[in-house]
């Protein structure tokens, strides 16, 4: 058997507007609500529209010879429950084609499995509810952030019930080692790893529409040949991008719905190759070594670790401070703090922070809303400190405290003050961050990452 997996992340963060330091303890609305809206339907005009629609037809024409899967966060369903309502239909279709996997992940697409097996484990089940409950699906394969994994990560996926897990299939891993066969979990052998083959994933993904790229056009005759190219003895290819490449990346005008469109035929007519789910590999590969993973990898920037998001001193500040309110958090009654502090978890946020000016400096711009990381780390204290004020004198969403009150907090605002960032502030070295299935957090304290 030799198998190509075909899985696209679906993701749209939920943007802060603009908060200023005298706002603090008077106004809570973070969300950049016009932005956010208007991206959204953008995003689903070029590209979930259209993709679910050319994917409703391959479906129609192969029937279960073709087969996808999809993970979608839980701040993007939510989006399109609010912005649109015809994209979450367009996928409820998909589902009852039985030609789709639903994939779990945490719901806000956050960091918490780096540092809180509590708060990962929740936003999981809080995913995989939403999951039943829009596709009726039983997720069983899970992918992480941005698929950052590693063993201990693995080993709490197994504890939650799921039987696959996907992840980068970097070099610094796997050495001599080929990302096209099934793997398993370092700590726990019942968990079973599929490695992203980014070489053939990025062509897709990132090279596709490159002129100045030597393999210009992609087509799928080409793309297919490719395919045939690896030994025969792999298993499976496992192909993993980003939706919004079709459409959105990499725009209608380059060709790539016509590729995508014109890969399964090439793919049966030219290749042994078939399609095949993360849960289906599952069952039909048999695992041929345990992959070791010690530190988080990741499938972002050159390095695939997790410096994209957590390499400076702005993301590490920014990373404590939000994880410290993890114990007043769930103390509150108050459903509101707990669904602000799962949005303002989003990866997206630490993203923007990124200092990194060199090999992937262009790309951390294209997605970055904000003039510089500082901006965009100023810009989430205000609002971490606006938050923690409601968390401490128990405000509630939408009710601004009394002319004395927002005194007083901006009192003890400025007795906390935000770490003043200058054009000279020194970024440290990114430290490894380890993770561990059983070690927790503690409050107001520096981030214990898990082994």
């Amino acid at each position: 058997m030799r198998a190509v997996c075909l899985y696209f992340q679906v993701h749209q963060p939920l943007r802060l507007r603009t908060y200023r330091f005298f706002e603090i303890g008077a106004y809570h609305n973070y969300y950049d609500d016009y932005q956010n809206r208007f991206i959204l339907r953008r995003i689903a005009e070029k590209c979930y529209l259209p993709m679910n629609k050319l994917l409703l037809d391959i479906f129609k024409e192969y029937g279960s010879a073709f087969k996808v899967s999809f993970s979608i966060s839980g701040i993007a369903l939510e989006q399109f429950r609010m912005y649109a309502p015809e994209v979450l239909k367009s996928f409820q279709k998909l589902a009852k084609t039985g030609n789709v996997e639903f994939l779990a992940e945490t719901y806000s697409h956050s960091l918490s499995s780096l540092i809180s097996k509590t708060e990962f484990m929740a936003q999981v089940n809080t995913h995989r509810d939403m999951i039943r409950q829009y596709f009726n699906q039983e997720p069983v394969t899970f992918r992480n952030t941005e698929l950052i994994y590693s063993d201990g990560i693995g080993e709490m996926v197994g504890e939650m019930g799921f039987k696959t897990v996907l992840t980068e299939g970097a070099k610094h891993i796997l050495g001599w080692k080929s990302p096209n066969f099934m793997y398993v979990n370092a700590i726990n052998p019942k968990i079973k790893v599929l490695l992203r083959n980014y070489q053939l994933s990025d062509d897709i993904a990132f090279r596709f529409s490159n002129r100045g790229w030597h393999d210009w056009p992609l087509t799928a005759e080409k793309y297919v040949d490719w395919l045939n190219q690896a030994d025969p003895k792999q298993e499976v290819l496992n192909l993993f991008m980003d939706y919004e490449t079709f459409g959105e990346h990499q725009w209608a005008e380059t060709g790539i719905f016509e590729f995508m469109r014109s890969l399964p035929a090439r793919v049966f007519s030219h290749s042994d190759f078939s399609f095949h789910t993360p849960a289906e590999l599952a069952e039909k590969i048999q695992p041929v070594s345990a992959i070791h993973v010690p530190d988080p990898i990741s499938w972002a920037d050159e390095e695939r670790d997790v410096t994209a998001w957590l390499g400076n001193d702005l993301q590490d500040d920014a990373y404590d401070n939000l994880y410290s309110m993890e114990e007043m958090v769930r103390k509150s009654a108050d459903p509101e703090i707990l669904k602000d502090w799962r949005f303002i978890q989003s990866s997206d946020h630490f993203y923007y922070m990124c200092t990194k000016w060199f090999s992937d400096g262009d790309v951390h711009q294209y997605f970055n809303p904000y003039g510089s990381p500082y901006e965009a780390y100023i810009n989430f204290m205000n609002v971490l400190s606006d938050f923690r004020l409601r968390l401490e004198r128990g405000t509630r969403p939408g009710e601004a405290p009394a002319f004395r009150d927002i005194a007083s907090e901006k009192k003890a605002v400025r007795e906390k003050p935000v770490r003043k960032i200058t054009a000279k502030t020194k970024i440290t070295k990114a430290k490894k961050v380890k993770t561990t299935p059983t070690s927790e957090p503690k409050p107001k304290k520096r981030r214990r990452p898990l082994p």
